[in-house]
């Protein structure tokens, strides 16, 4: 969890962050201002944190005054010694309003609320997401061929690369046969699942299961055989090497 601390008090400062992190080490204090000036700029340029502590009495001014300059969406809990505050405050972004000076206890609470409401919230969000994905993202499962005067409907799983040769796409099967295509190869290669297939260079589109060996070809390189093709050595780019290992390696 990114907190960001608005407090101009540097020993409320201190100790709000060191039982923070004793209730949650996995908090991170992205940063600590002291003014509304700061906070201003602070808030225009970095990316929004997951949780604000705001003091209201800062160096120049009522924190209030950042929502007229900085348009805020991120959950807030105040911390102040004056409760006059209080109803102001939950007009705002505010989920909890806590008297100086903040007891532990007290402080446990916010955070559960703030994880209650939000994260759960974000979870929820973030499956949403994905589900959503898996639903439009749908991948080619057969590729229409033409022979001659014939056409063929190969499957996906029966492929074990798509390759450009000589200027042309084609894609072999396990059985070693060979297909001429109308797509390019980075046409195909949106259209096939990348769980599956990865392009190791510019000319090849390689499937997972067809990999028969992988062996150092130089020093920040490798090379692949693929199965039915031994006598073929495939160079993985090198700037395509770190997310190859990373494919692989799931």
């Amino acid at each position: 969890m990114n907190i960001l601390i608005i407090e101009d008090e540097r020993l409320a400062a201190d100790k709000l962050e060191k039982m923070l992190l004793g209730i949650d080490s996995n908090i991170i204090v992205l940063a600590r201002l002291e003014s509304v000036l700061d906070s201003i700029n602070w808030l225009n340029s970095h990316e929004k944190p997951d949780l604000i502590f705001m003091d209201i009495q800062l160096d120049d001014g009522i924190s209030f005054e950042l929502f007229d300059s900085v348009k805020i969406e991120t959950p807030i809990i105040f911390t102040t010694a004056y409760d006059s505050y209080a109803i102001k405050a939950f007009q705002v972004n505010s989920i909890d309003y806590l008297l100086k000076p903040i007891e532990e206890q007290a402080l446990q609470k916010a955070l559960e609320k703030y994880k209650s409401i939000y994260e759960t919230h974000q979870q929820q969000s973030e499956k949403l997401d994905i589900l959503y994905k898996q639903i439009i993202q749908t991948y080619k499962t057969r590729f229409f061929v033409k022979i001659g005067n014939h056409f063929h409907s190969v499957s996906v799983d029966e492929i074990q690369c798509f390759l450009i040769l000589e200027r042309g796409t084609f894609l072999r099967t396990i059985n070693g046969k060979k297909y001429d295509l109308d797509y390019s190869l980075d046409q195909v290669q949106k259209m096939v699942d990348p769980s599956n297939f990865f392009r190791i260079n510019r000319n090849y589109l390689i499937h997972i299961d067809s990999i028969q060996d992988i062996y150092s070809y130089s020093s920040n390189r490798l090379g692949v055989k693929l199965k039915m093709l031994d006598h073929l050595d495939m160079i993985v780019s090198r700037e395509k090497v770190s997310d190859f290992k990373q494919w692989l390696d799931r």
